[in-house]
């Protein structure tokens, strides 16, 4: 009780202003919280101790006393009349607040007046902050997730009144006033809330009577994630069955969780490889652990990612494969070009070309051209020579194996294709010399079959066949003897032969003919062919 008294006292010293002094008489203006003990001065200009003090509130008599002893009110022992005039009120209520007039009677009869003008104030109390929907962790943080909307409630009790003010200290300010208000409570929001809004937001409570203030402040998180896949990446090392694999996932708040992890189906529990809080995680992973087929898998791991959302990237491993064509022919003296293809190595291979058994390297000068075009890889050889021939391979190596693509060149002199070029010329001859006497022979064919053969062709030409069925030979009984209808089963047909005047000069020997020469002729017909079919 007594630290309470000497702090009241303390606060009404210091709260208390003289405002008139006039004719033996003072105004005091004092502040008290409920609880305090109040001491309210009467008379205060030197040490003369009052014969009697009279103390009224509001125009009515609360106490009076006097002498060198204190003297208490019987009705309440909260008020007492101290020996110097002052009214001592040991437990002030808000019902105390008011106006009080003191009267105190001096030696000599004289009197003097004091007005003294009590308030009772209270608070700022019970100031409490709320901020939500968020998580809370266990320093007393609160996080909330980029996108959704925060609302923000503080709330306080002052007396007589108070005024809230709710104020934000960011990275990119330093304390800005949002809203502010007088009432109980103020409230405030933020719709789609960002990043730019991580920081220290605090409620202001603030009397407006006793200027008293209380401040309650929370930190706020802003966790957020990129809406982007992780990246995944591989770095090849110096020794080809190594290899370093490489995830990435920048612009997460805090930082994400990585994990390396081979992919064994839809729940991806495979072997972890490798995990840590990082936004950048690598692992180094050699030839026996790794295998045809094999799927690696990045996956991040972030408070900001919902169910169902979650982000990684992969990739397939698979061996390299050259191809092309393994057998090459070239001329001396000439270039040529041989082709290996190398698209299927996951990761992408390292493919060299290599010559003769040994594999020796092959240095790229005049001689050997390398060229490199995607996934293609030429080696050119120029002015081809008998020791350019062999094998060569396309060599292409990854983390998970080692394949080979053999090819063997064929050199060949110029004269080798001379020979062949003329052989095909002849051979091109006879087929062209066989198809003329085929069709010849073809379209001469009824001329065969009549025994006249090629060399008659020619002086045949002037010739008339006349055929006649057997069962029609009647007409010619009187120069022909009567054949058999049938010989050997089948039938017999009638060939004349006539000669027909082929040239003018022909024509004229038949005219000079007398007509006993042209019976003579008559008579001499050649005799009739008879032809079996």
């Amino acid at each position: 009780m007594k630290i309470v008294a000497a702090v009241a006292l303390i606060h009404l010293c210091l709260s208390a202003t003289a405002a008139v002094s006039d004719n033996g008489s003072t105004e005091t203006a004092l502040e008290a919280a409920p609880g305090d003990i109040a001491l309210l001065p009467c008379y205060t200009v030197g040490n003369v101790t009052p014969t009697l003090t009279t103390w009224m509130k509001n125009g009515r008599e609360v106490i009076r006393g006097g002498g060198s002893s204190p003297s208490p009110s019987p009705a309440a022992q909260r008020l007492m009349v101290m020996h110097d005039g002052s009214l001592n009120i040991g437990w002030v209520t808000p019902g105390d607040e008011g106006s009080y007039l003191c009267s105190s009677t001096l030696p000599g009869n004289n009197t003097f007046h004091a007005r003294v003008l009590l308030q009772v104030t209270s608070g700022p109390e019970n100031v409490s902050v709320s901020i939500g929907p968020a998580h809370a962790l266990s320093n007393g943080t609160l996080i909330v997730y980029q996108g959704s909307t925060v609302s923000f409630n503080c709330s306080g009790s002052s007396y007589p009144s108070q005024q809230l003010t709710w104020a934000f200290r960011g990275a990119s300010s330093s304390n800005d006033s949002l809203v502010s208000g007088t009432g109980a409570w103020l409230d405030y929001g933020i719709e789609d809330i960002q990043p730019g809004a991580q920081g220290v937001y605090s409620c202001r409570a603030h009397n407006t009577v006793s200027h008293q203030a209380v401040n309650k402040s929370t930190q706020l998180l802003v966790y957020y994630a990129p809406e982007r896949h992780p990246e995944c990446m591989w770095s090849p090392a110096q020794d080809l069955s190594y290899i370093q694999f490489n995830c990435s996932w920048f612009g997460a708040y805090p930082t994400p969780t990585l994990s390396w992890e081979e992919d064994q189906g839809a729940q991806w529990q495979g072997r972890v490889y490798a995990t840590e809080v990082t936004d950048s995680l690598s692992v180094t992973l050699n030839r026996s652990q790794l295998s045809d087929g094999q799927t690696l898998r990045c996956t991040p791991r972030h408070q900001a990612l919902a169910s169902g959302k979650e982000k990684s990237c992969c990739f397939t491993l698979k061996p390299p494969y050259p191809e092309g064509e393994p057998m090459v022919t070239a001329l001396e003296a000439t270039s040529v070009t041989l082709i290996c293809t190398e698209a299927t190595s996951t990761p992408p291979a390292n493919t060299s070309w290599r010559k003769g058994l040994e594999q020796d390297n092959i240095v790229p000068g005049s001689k050997y051209v390398l060229s490199e075009e995607g996934p293609v890889y030429k080696l050119t050889i120029n002015n081809v020579s008998k020791d350019d021939e062999g094998v060569y391979f396309c060599r292409s190596e990854n983390p998970l194996a080692v394949s080979e693509l053999e090819v063997y060149i064929t050199v060949k002199a110029s004269s080798e294709y001379t020979g062949a070029i003329i052989g095909i010329f002849i051979a091109a001859l006879i087929v062209g010399s066989a198809v003329i006497i085929a069709k010849t022979v073809y379209s001469s064919r009824h001329r065969i079959c009549l025994g006249s053969g090629f060399g008659q062709m020619e002086e045949d030409r002037g010739d008339v066949l006349s055929l006649v069925e057997s069962d029609d030979e009647q007409i010619f009984q009187d120069a022909v003897p009567r054949l058999p209808p049938l010989v050997n089963g089948r039938h017999t047909t009638l060939v004349q032969i006539h000669r027909i005047p082929s040239s003018d000069h022909e024509d004229a020997e038949t005219a000079d003919t007398s007509p006993e020469q042209q019976e003579d002729t008559v008579q001499t017909e050649e005799p009739v062919e008879l032809v079996t079919f």
